[in-house]
């Protein structure tokens, strides 16, 4: 994302099931929500029985926003549909979090939607801050760590946003 590339940071993540994506991700989407930050979700797999499930288990200050969250799997990721979700996106100053869920080609195919709307919506969307966070099914990629590693600024795991290099030695 060339155009905006001041104003987006990318990280990955990595995940081995649905319950374990989902408790990873609901502390930093509490603490986000704690610092006014909007959450739009672009899913290949549906976890909302799953957020469900662990937010009544957890006292949450910020239970109702994150309920209020769309955890459904998102319906096909062609671009006419997905520019409708893209709509959720504030132009206020705020930090605008996107969550992709799924295999390496949903999460490909979702990033060149989001960049190609971007680009569509330049004068409108030229400065807001936007974090997008793909989150990859472990079980389900066969491609060389590296590669995705390269194309991401931090990593997000279990104890929040790292730095590549502090997680993989000898990473450069």
């Amino acid at each position: 994302m060339e155009i905006l590339k001041n104003n987006i940071e990318r990280l990955c993540s990595f995940y081995v099931s649905d319950w374990h994506l989902v408790t990873m991700l609901l502390p930093y989407i509490n603490k986000q929500i704690n610092e006014k930050a909007n959450v739009v979700t672009l899913l290949e797999n549906d976890i909302e029985e799953n957020i469900k499930t662990l937010v009544k288990k957890l006292n949450l200050k910020n239970e109702k926003q994150i309920l209020d969250i769309d955890w459904k799997k998102t319906n096909g990721i062609k671009y006419s549909e997905f520019k409708n979700k893209m709509k959720e996106i504030k132009k206020e100053e705020v930090l605008n979090l996107i969550f992709i869920n799924g295999n390496k080609n949903y999460i490909d195919m979702t990033n060149k939607n989001i960049e190609k709307f971007l680009k569509d919506n330049l004068k409108k969307y030229k400065e807001v801050n936007i974090k997008i966070i793909d989150c990859y099914e472990v079980s389900e990629f066969n491609v060389n760590m590296q590669e995705i590693l390269h194309s991401h600024d931090k990593i997000l795991n279990t104890s929040g946003e790292k730095e590549i290099c502090d997680l993989f030695e000898g990473y450069a």
